[in-house]
């Protein structure tokens, strides 16, 4: 969404469950469902738990799946993000899209701007798991570094990328909400 800055500090969150949910997850599950991976180019260095994604090929009919990384991530997850909902913005929409993603060491997410239609009116949220001093954010060529414990909303209508160059992998959990106001723009199909 096109917020009125390149980034929204919305503060502490109780990280600890989810970032605990997360670590329990095998390789095989970080590189169970590749669709991100192979759909978009600027993804290829990273993995992910898919919790919820959105098909969105009959755009703006629109269905939101539970993917694999429901099992292992909901029960964590679902209310930190809830909480982060009440707390920030209006209730009632519909969460279209969340993930856990890790950006490995050395790894790049070229500067891009979120394009698919749905993109326009979610809030783009990121909750950082693991991060490093050498993990760099960037919107609009400016560096940013995100705090574990903190939640952050990116304006994701603006170029951004990411580099890790630490020694470890980066993770953070993303998810896309819809507020009410916004849910005429498609249709949602069970």
């Amino acid at each position: 969404m096109n917020i009125d800055v390149p980034l929204r500090l919305l503060g502490p969150v109780d990280y600890v469950p989810l970032q605990l949910a997360i670590e329990k997850a095998s390789e095989e599950q970080w590189l169970e469902n590749q669709y991100r991976q192979r759909k978009f180019e600027v993804h290829y260095q990273t993995q992910s738990l898919v919790m919820y994604f959105l098909e969105s090929e009959r755009w703006p009919e629109i269905k939101v799946n539970r993917e694999p990384g429901y099992e292992l991530l909901a029960e964590a997850a679902q209310p930190l993000m809830d909480k982060i909902i009440q707390d920030h913005y209006e209730p009632g929409g519909v969460i279209i899209r969340a993930m856990a993603a890790k950006l490995l060491p050395d790894g790049i997410i070229k500067p891009h701007v979120d394009k698919h239609a749905s993109f326009e009116f979610s809030h783009r949220i990121h909750i950082p798991i693991v991060t490093n001093p050498k993990v760099r954010f960037m919107i609009n060529g400016r560096p940013n570094q995100f705090q574990v414990g903190n939640a952050y909303e990116i304006n994701n209508q603006q170029q951004h990328s990411v580099m890790n160059k630490g020694a470890e992998a980066r993770t953070t959990f993303i998810f896309d909400y819809v507020p009410p106001s916004q849910m005429h723009k498609f249709t949602l199909v069970a």
